[in-house]
């Protein structure tokens, strides 16, 4: 199969498939299309980047399409679970993208925001719910949701859900749904605790899995730069300022972070917003949108948006620090090089980051290490630093520590030694000999008093 058409979908979903300017489906879409039109149980596995979205969103469609069943009041026919609000956004986009020549009730269910909408919406039945575990389980508990005539489900990311901690919640979803249902798995990795939970809830399963989840498309440019931590603000300004980046995503590992380097990157005429979970969901959305239409070039961000930002021309991802999981790399570098197009991962590592380093490149199975080109300007900076040191006087904690104790000294001239030393040899009667001599003038011309 090497076109969409030949994947069997219904006429409204080709032609909005068409209508994107996509014909030849990814590797990941030609084995799980097929599989979930099967009606069977499915474990997708592959990179970031790799038209996961559409693998699912469109045999969803397709069923719809094919037979569409009026959903019961606080009922829906497929149910989509995210980790993230933004994740829920971008498959919400998706879903209105594949679904333009048909008409497809969506809801979406996230925390942030009032639930008295999402309700309201759910009331008459609705055909997809997109929801992150959290929201979803306070309105099942107070009845505004029901899953009993749910026939589909589909858990996005799912190793980042298990990350999160949110397998107690899935299991309680799970549990809510009919026995008779498609479940599908979708995520980036397969760690121990999905393989637990696919054989607890998915019935034989087809596994397709494509390419190694753990090593980024090759379209992404890899560098890393060796830069001490108190240099690192000053090193991400000098990258952004390079116009070729047209738009770029900087990680960070706190929301505290986040705030403090957008603040120095606006201070430094660069336009910056932040995007973290200590952001509303208006903010949030509202912070997207810009980056998304291009009014805003940068954007700094913790993990939470690693997965959830699905925009296909961000020309750059710049760590700022590496992330503590090295599957964490492979997600966040894999916002660039999106739907065919190639990008740059720029990672700044410092002394302690080391062996986040090497975790990364055992994880890739890549050697990830500066090369000199890459670190030109970096040499620069600190042949420049280390001038600027061994000019200065030094001090004791300059010294290493087994060096053996001597009063500081400043480098001196040997006139002014010589000077210096005759001052010292002052006659306790005339104690104004001394500094005379310092001076340079005679003392046979001074008078006593």
């Amino acid at each position: 199969m090497k076109y969409f058409k030949d994947l069997g979908l219904a006429e409204p979903v080709l032609r909005a498939v068409t209508a994107t300017g996509y014909t030849t489906p990814t590797p990941i879409q030609i084995d799980v299309i097929p599989a979930m039109t099967a009606q069977k149980d499915v474990i997708g596995i592959a990179q970031t980047g790799t038209g996961k979205t559409a693998s699912f969103v469109l045999p969803i469609l397709n069923r719809i399409a094919a037979g569409k069943n009026s959903q019961q009041k606080f009922t829906c026919g497929t149910l989509i679970l995210t980790p993230t609000r933004e994740l829920a956004s971008q498959i919400a986009d998706a879903i209105k993208t594949y679904g333009k020549y048909m008409t497809v009730s969506t809801v979406v269910i996230v925390g942030g925001v009032k639930p008295g909408p999402q309700i309201k919406a759910c009331s008459n039945g609705v055909d997809i719910i997109i929801a992150t575990p959290g929201r979803l389980l306070d309105l099942m508990s107070s009845g505004a949701i029901r899953l009993d005539q749910t026939y589909q489900v589909i858990a996005d990311e799912a190793d980042q859900m298990m990350d999160m901690g949110f397998l107690p919640s899935i299991r309680k979803i799970m549990q809510s749904l009919p026995t008779k249902r498609q479940t599908v798995l979708m995520s980036a990795t397969m760690p121990t605790q999905i393989r637990k939970l696919a054989k607890e809830f998915m019935h034989n399963p087809t596994e397709v899995s494509v390419a190694s989840a753990a090593k980024p498309i090759e379209l992404i440019t890899q560098v890393v730069e060796r830069v001490e931590k108190e240099h690192k603000k000053q090193v991400l300004t000098d990258i952004l300022a390079n116009n070729k980046i047209t738009r770029a995503v900087v990680f960070v590992r706190t929301k505290h972070g986040a705030n403090k380097i957008t603040t120095h990157l606006t201070k430094a005429g660069l336009d910056a917003l932040a995007i973290h979970g200590n952001k509303s969901q208006g903010q949030r959305d509202k912070t997207i949108a810009s980056f998304k239409a291009g009014k805003t070039r940068i954007l700094v961000a913790t993990d939470i948006a690693a997965r959830g930002i699905d925009i296909s021309d961000v020309s750059h991802v710049i760590n700022f620090e590496l992330p503590n999981v090295a599957e964490t790399y492979v997600h966040r570098i894999g916002r660039t090089a999106r739907a065919g197009r190639s990008g740059v991962a720029i990672s700044l590592c410092d002394s302690s980051e080391l062996k986040l380093l090497r975790d990364i490149e055992k994880l890739t199975g890549q050697n990830l290490s500066v090369t000199m080109q890459d670190n030109e300007r970096l040499d620069q900076r600190e042949t420049s630093e280390r001038r600027q040191k061994n000019s200065s006087p030094k001090t004791r904690n300059d010294r290493p520590q087994n060096a053996q104790s001597k009063p500081d000294r400043v480098k001196t001239s040997r006139k002014f030694k010589r000077h210096r030393n005759q001052a010292r040899k002052i006659d306790v009667d005339k104690p104004d000999q001394g500094l005379m001599r310092m001076l340079g003038k005679n003392n046979n011309n001074s008078v006593s008093p």
